[in-house]
């Protein structure tokens, strides 16, 4: 089942006009200044993203991986360089504008979840829409869509304590899509879960991906990255590596981590 777009007859916005970039970065600096000294926490990285790509960002701290993430989410601004989101340039934007952006071209999943405990499922996967005025009965009625999308279609009215941390990241993962953004991006989305369900929250990346959307995943774990289809590596706050990960390492990555589920599920 393919996620809609609300800006189209039921078609996946990240489907049309493949070739298009989500983000383009190029040769992005931020500089820092702390009392008297000036930290350079990104010196010159460039690359881009195609919609309908998904890319792992990796780095050791103080690679400046913390600090992409904040750019791309619009979190902040560059020293200098450019980082377009599709075609809009954020280094010259507001920060009214950034705020735009925020709100309605950029999906967020984040590793504790940020859900509102006093909402149920279907409000917190709103909670973009109530940013924009939009809580219409079509709203309600995608919010409910994404939430049996991501296996919540018995789980609608529940609030977050009554639901475990994997169906608490479905919900923040359907909460991302609502608005039907550039890209997801997934800030060690799979951090504070165990091993069973990472994999069943990688293999709902692996198929919104398969169906067009564009992920971006920070993580610091390897066997994550690599069910990406490219690696991007900082260090020292440059462009260190930016790997293709091949379709037959992406199925191996999948299959080691499912023989490690199942041999986990055995010994409980």
């Amino acid at each position: 089942m393919s996620i809609e777009s609300p800006n189209s007859s039921g078609i996946v916005n990240g489907l049309k006009g493949r070739g298009r970039l989500a983000t383009s970065i190029k040769n992005l600096t931020k500089e820092y200044v702390l009392k008297s000294e000036t930290v350079r926490a990104l010196r010159g990285v460039s690359f881009d993203v195609p919609e309908g790509d998904y890319v792992a960002i990796m780095g050791p701290s103080g690679s400046g991986k913390s600090t992409l993430l904040n750019l791309l989410g619009c979190l902040d601004k560059p020293t200098s360089g450019s980082l377009f989101l599709g075609d809009d340039d954020i280094a010259q934007m507001t920060d009214d504008q950034l705020a735009d952006i925020r709100s309605q071209r950029i999906g967020f999943v984040f590793q504790s979840y940020n859900l509102i405990q006093q909402l149920s499922v279907v409000e917190n996967i709103q909670v973009p829409l109530y940013y924009q005025g939009k809580l219409g009965a079509a709203e309600r009625e995608r919010a409910i869509r994404l939430a049996e999308r991501v296996g919540l279609k018995d789980r609608l009215d529940h609030r977050p304590s009554q639901l475990s941390g994997g169906q608490q990241q479905r919900v923040a993962i359907a909460r991302s899509l609502v608005n039907d953004p550039l890209f997801v991006l997934a800030d060690e989305s799979t951090g504070n879960l165990d091993s069973v369900t990472t994999d069943e929250i990688l293999a709902l990346f692996d198929e919104l991906n398969e169906e067009g959307r564009t992920i971006i995943l920070v993580t610091h774990e390897d066997d994550v990255a690599e069910r990406a289809k490219r690696v991007v590596r900082l260090k020292d706050g440059m462009l260190h590596t930016d790997e293709v990960i091949s379709e037959e390492k992406r199925s191996a990555a999948r299959d080691a981590q499912r023989a490690a589920v199942e041999e986990l599920l055995k010994r409980q």
